[in-house]
């Protein structure tokens, strides 16, 4: 009686620690996932900085060059006018940028966190609940937030960077405009 009582509960511990390894091993595919993500965009974004510093390097070349050759000029005068430039293209920029992204909010410093609802939870389960709660699409800022406030916990650098690449690599999340995310079962719901 003793020995079986004895081999029914080894069988017990043994479920819970297969249970327990299957939950592990389903975590780390996902954890591995994500970093896969982040990789990919680490690499767009390092390929973006060097476009960038491609730019600023043909525009620094343009400037020496054209102070050089026009030994006469004023030198201020030229910086005057490239400023002018720079100020007209950031200006032509910013207008031909959708409405919605004048109204980024804000990635608030030092939040505390109020709840632990999202502790025990991955960026696309607790943003499928900020969603629904909040009724339409939230850019990544807001969405940090909101992690933040439920007691998310970030392992990386760049937190937004992280949702943006984990909203967009999942099915369950569209892109609504740069930076913003709805759920796609929304839409279905609205279209019925």
């Amino acid at each position: 009686m003793a020995n079986e009582t004895l081999i029914a509960r080894l069988e017990q511990n043994l479920r819970q620690s297969r249970a327990a390894r299957t939950r592990l091993a389903a975590r780390l595919a996902e954890i591995e996932s994500e970093a896969e993500m982040i990789r990919a965009e680490i690499i767009e974004i390092d390929a973006l900085a060097s476009t960038t510093e491609a730019a600023i390097v043909r525009l620094l070349s343009n400037v020496v060059n054209t102070s050089a050759t026009a030994a006469n000029a004023n030198f201020s005068g030229e910086m005057e006018a490239l400023q002018r430039r720079l100020a007209r293209i950031e200006l032509e920029e910013h207008h031909s940028t959708s409405p919605a992204r004048h109204n980024i909010p804000t990635v608030k410093p030092n939040i505390e966190a109020t709840s632990d609802r999202f502790f025990d939870r991955t960026i696309p389960q607790a943003t499928t609940m900020i969603l629904r709660e909040a009724g339409g699409p939230l850019h990544v800022n807001e969405i940090y937030n909101r992690l933040m406030e439920g007691g998310f916990s970030f392992t990386g650098h760049n937190p937004t960077i992280s949702i943006a690449v984990s909203l967009n690599r999942n099915s369950r999340f569209r892109k609504v405009s740069p930076g913003t995310f709805d759920l796609v079962i929304r839409d279905a719901a609205k279209a019925s």
